[in-house]
């Protein structure tokens, strides 16, 4: 107990460390075993506020990045520097920079695609990962343009397809930077979900319709005023565009995944999702391919939340996050 204490009083320290694009920023807490965390779109280091604090207690040095693109890191102009091998490159680069031998690494949304696409291209580094929101499917999966068409239909254009086009989404976003994350939030969120006869809050009206049009008016219970200025500041500050370009990469890793096609995912690994989130549960089935795409899988947890589950459930992500790697071989 007394040692939980003292960890859990750590304070967090902000480092730029060099990685394959330049700069990767990151956030310290603790120390003992690394533990690596991965950010979704759009979000930030800051999506880690919770777990930081607590795995530090637990007596590991957790880590948040800034991924590519994102906050204090390098922005690279090219759309196809956001591939997630190259983001994946990156998570490695950390833990090299930061002089570890191995890590566990922990992504959410595209972080959790950046995790286990590093769990795969960099085994003998990241000795276990866990994944959130979104489980993990072989790879490389479908050619992204059939893909896009299955999920956009009539006139609804599916918001990664919306996304594609430099510009467009940035015009839209831009002006209204606090508004639109705080509606995007919201969209995904558990406790503002629309109801069931609402029109899907997660496309766009071709007919020249913004994404916002079907966003919720109300600030999720997760997110404080405060918590929303500190993305707000660092979205007016760098713009959209770098976080927006890791959609604009998905064709590039269509390409780049081909070699790891149906590889299974064989370290320890964990997958924590929201019973209210809509893509997690869209895709639930791919976790009961899990026996065979990863067979060290040590769980499948749905908790009572959205999309932004680390934040919305941030006791119960911390307890199962917290017990699976104290069950790790260290």
């Amino acid at each position: 107990m007394a040692m939980t204490k003292t960890l859990s009083n750590t304070a967090q320290v902000h480092k730029i460390v060099s990685g394959p694009a330049g700069r990767i920023h990151l956030v310290e807490q603790g120390s003992g075993p690394l533990v690596l965390l991965v950010h979704g779109f759009p979000e930030s280091w800051y999506s880690w506020r919770h777990q930081l604090p607590a795995l530090a207690a637990a007596g590991y040095r957790a880590v948040s990045v800034d991924v590519r693109g994102y906050g204090r890191s390098s922005r690279p102009a090219d759309a196809s520097s956001y591939r997630l091998l190259e983001l994946a490159d990156d998570a490695a680069a950390t833990v090299a920079a930061l002089g570890a031998k191995s890590a566990v690494i922990i992504g959410h949304d595209w972080g959790g695609a950046v995790a286990t696409t590093a769990a795969l291209a960099h085994p003998d580094l990241f000795r276990a990962v866990a994944h959130l929101s979104i489980p993990f499917t072989p790879l490389p999966g479908p050619p992204p343009a059939e893909m896009l068409a299955q999920m956009s239909f009539g006139d609804q254009e599916h918001y990664m397809s919306y996304f594609q086009a430099p510009g467009i989404a940035e015009s839209e976003i831009e002006p209204d930077v606090r508004g639109w994350l705080r509606g995007f939030y919201a969209a995904l969120a558990g406790d503002t979900q629309p109801g069931p006869d609402a029109p899907p809050p997660v496309f766009v009206t071709k007919g020249g319709g913004k994404l916002r049009d079907r966003f919720p008016a109300t600030r999720p219970r997760h997110l404080t005023e405060a918590d929303l200025d500190v993305y707000v500041a660092e979205f007016e500050r760098t713009g959209l565009t770098g976080a927006l370009n890791r959609y604009r990469a998905m064709g590039r890793d269509w390409e780049d995944l081909g070699a790891y096609a149906n590889q299974p995912i064989t370290q320890p690994s964990l997958f924590i999702g929201g019973k209210l989130d809509g893509t997690t549960m869209m895709l639930l089935d791919a976790t009961k391919a899990f026996p065979q795409t990863m067979p060290g899988n040590q769980g499948v947890h749905l908790l009572d939340g959205g999309h932004w589950i680390q934040q919305e459930c941030p006791d119960e992500v911390n307890q199962l996050l917290t017990g699976w790697l104290a069950d790790l071989p260290h």
